[in-house]
């Protein structure tokens, strides 16, 4: 009988059981959310690496907002995502070929309920990190980790800001060293297809160490 095909609810499936790539085989398509804090750069990520033109859905910032949405640090910011980004990014040369599904997530701590919608069938989620509104970071890092959804956390350096070390932004942060932490430019497409790597190689790091955790053991009921 044919193995049965992974449920797309369980992404770490289709990572455990991909074959070695054959010449011209399909690419894996694998789901991946991009989150992080209101202006931490997630529209502009997933516009500068995907392959088509990014579904956005983004409105105008006005007065109505100005009690929930602070813009301490990010004064120039006009629009906001208010339900997601989506984009594609094809990585042929990968060593399985893939085929990524964007979906970037709205930034305030409102659209929670939405997060989880997002995060449904994904194999995992970077979450970008803004070093001059670093609080703001704690929460997307805390609803993966509740979900238990892997994810890595990539420092968007934007112009001006203070740089700081990976390790300091783990420390600060409290992250387990478990858990990837990059820097990257959200404008570069370069850098950010390799945070998407990096995170495909964290998920498939993950759902292998699932698997061992989870080896059946023999009970008398198997006797």
């Amino acid at each position: 009988m044919p193995s049965p095909t992974p449920r797309p609810d369980d992404p770490g499936a289709v990572l455990r059981t991909s074959p070695h790539p054959r010449a011209g085989a399909a690419p894996t398509v694998l789901k991946v959310v991009i989150a992080g804090g209101f202006g931490a750069g997630k529209t502009t990520a997933v516009g500068a690496v995907s392959e088509i033109a990014p579904l956005s859905t983004e409105e105008y910032l006005t007065e109505a907002s100005a009690d929930v949405d602070s813009l301490v640090g990010i004064e120039a910011k006009q629009t906001t995502t208010v339900a997601f980004d989506f984009g594609r990014l094809s990585l042929p040369d990968a060593p399985v070929p893939l085929e990524l599904f964007l979906f970037g997530t709205p930034g305030q701590d409102r659209f929670v309920d939405l997060w989880y919608d997002l995060s449904r069938g994904a194999v995992g989620a970077v979450v970008l990190v803004d070093t001059r509104r670093l609080e703001s970071s704690f929460t997307p890092i805390s609803f993966f980790e509740d979900i238990g959804l892997p994810f890595v956390v990539a420092i968007n350096q934007f112009d001006g800001a203070h740089r700081y070390q990976p390790e300091q932004v783990r420390t600060a942060l409290e992250l387990p060293a478990s858990v990837p932490v990059i820097t990257c430019d959200a404008r570069d497409p370069n850098h950010v297809a390799g945070v998407l790597l990096t995170l495909v190689g964290h998920a498939v790091k993950n759902a292998s160490a699932t698997r061992v955790h989870h080896t059946p053991t023999t009970t008398l009921q198997d006797a």
